[in-house]
């Protein structure tokens, strides 16, 4: 918890914690979590992309390997615990082996972008480490100008040897990811953790509504052709449809209006529409029943719409076999061990693609996150330690 507390206050900004891909902050986050890496005996690289990576090795050097951690990047105006609890966490369970050698080796990974927030692109980190990232971003510019290639190489990481990054799959073991929960359902339950069986698939889109702008005095309500009312309304009936449909979590999250004048009648809206459901079938289906509402309320109002789908991500089913044996190792630290969907992404998506990968939730206050108020309880974190650790000595059973 101390050490949270002391990278909870590494950050690019004096008065909130901002630490954002490859800034000054995060090359100061990279340096403090590889002297903990250090002291609990691993060796310490960053590879090309700036993801932080420390090394235990096994009893031989032929040994597959565990691999454990979670993200170091932060969202703006932050708490402290969403990503880099995992890493810490990690640490602690290697330090705790105190050199003992064990049939796998054990690495750690502090992941250098999870949130996208610079380059609105997640997973730089993971994508580097998967194998799957996308060059052609390279050339995007954050709101500095700045690309992501110069930024790579302000950081000290090397834009060309970002197909370096890429792991070779067959030797590791899979993938561990703890992380606080970022939802309600374990402090409504009082559970310290839980398993999670899934991470959901996501649709995210642009949804533009085209009326008419006019003067907000003299146009008559029967004549006007409003396309924020057209919007107000359509916001509203997402809400119900997600509500209607189980699983389903359907968010307005973004609102643009033109001409955005207070005494203009809005001509055009656009909004943004996000989808998450763990079965990809129905989320796609509600996807194109969104679409076709969004059609059916212009037309009433004689209105035109427009869809366009900005993102498609599946959903990522957890490690059948790394879950069971989390489950278990948690009942011997807590009386039930509930299993839980996880509706935000993580780095356990990406990595779940080329690995089996599991998830421990922690529970948080509130489940309230991407908030300074983010809190969880050094008990509960002595309990998702304890669970680590009893997942080690499973595997090491198992070997």
């Amino acid at each position: 918890m101390e050490r949270l507390d002391a990278l909870g206050k590494v950050s690019e900004e004096p008065d909130r914690l901002t630490r954002q891909f490859a800034s000054p902050a995060m090359r100061e986050a990279n340096e403090l979590v590889g002297s903990w890496m250090k002291e609990a005996g691993m060796t310490v690289r960053q590879d090309a992309i700036g993801n932080l990576i420390g090394h235990y090795p096994g009893a031989t050097p032929e040994a597959k390997i565990l691999l454990l951690g979670s993200h170091l990047d932060t969202v703006r105006n932050a708490g402290k615990y969403d990503g880099p609890l995992g890493v810490v966490l990690a640490i602690a369970a290697v330090e705790q082996l105190q050199g003992k050698r064990l049939p796998f080796a054990i690495e750690v990974v502090g992941f250098a972008d999870e949130e996208g927030v610079r380059y609105q692109s997640t997973y730089l980190g993971s994508r580097a480490l998967a194998g799957n990232f996308d060059e052609n971003i390279l050339s995007r510019p954050d709101a500095n100008d700045i690309t992501l290639a110069e930024a790579i190489k302000q950081f000290g990481g090397n834009p060309d040897k970002i197909k370096d990054c890429k792991i070779a799959a067959e030797n590791y073991l899979g993938y561990i990811e703890a992380h606080i929960e970022q939802g309600p359902l374990l402090e409504k339950h009082d559970h310290a953790v839980g398993v999670v069986t899934a991470i959901a698939g996501q649709t995210r889109a642009k949804v533009t509504f085209t009326g008419k702008a006019g003067h907000a005095g003299t146009t008559p309500m029967d004549l006007r052709q409003d396309a924020l009312c057209l919007a107000a309304e359509y916001i509203l009936a997402v809400e119900i449809f997600a509500k209607k449909t189980t699983g389903l979590v359907a968010t307005v999250g973004q609102i643009h209006t033109d001409p955005n004048v207070s005494n203009v009648i809005p001509g055009s809206v656009m909004l943004t529409l996000d989808i998450r459901h763990q079965d990809d079938l129905t989320r796609m289906k509600s996807a194109v029943a969104l679409g076709h509402l969004a059609e059916v309320i212009a037309e009433r109002r004689k209105l035109a719409t427009s869809w366009q789908t900005v993102q498609e991500t599946a959903s990522v089913p957890c490690s059948p076999k790394l879950s069971a044996l989390l489950h278990q190792a948690a009942t011997k630290h807590q009386d039930r061990v509930p299993d839980l969907l996880s509706g935000a992404g993580h780095d356990a998506a990406v990595l779940g693609k080329i690995m089996p990968a599991a998830m421990l939730f922690v529970r948080c206050k509130d489940g309230l996150s991407h908030h300074p108020d983010e809190s969880i309880t050094g008990a509960d974190a002595a309990t998702a330690l304890a669970v680590l650790n009893e997942f080690i000595a499973l595997l090491i059973e198992q070997k």
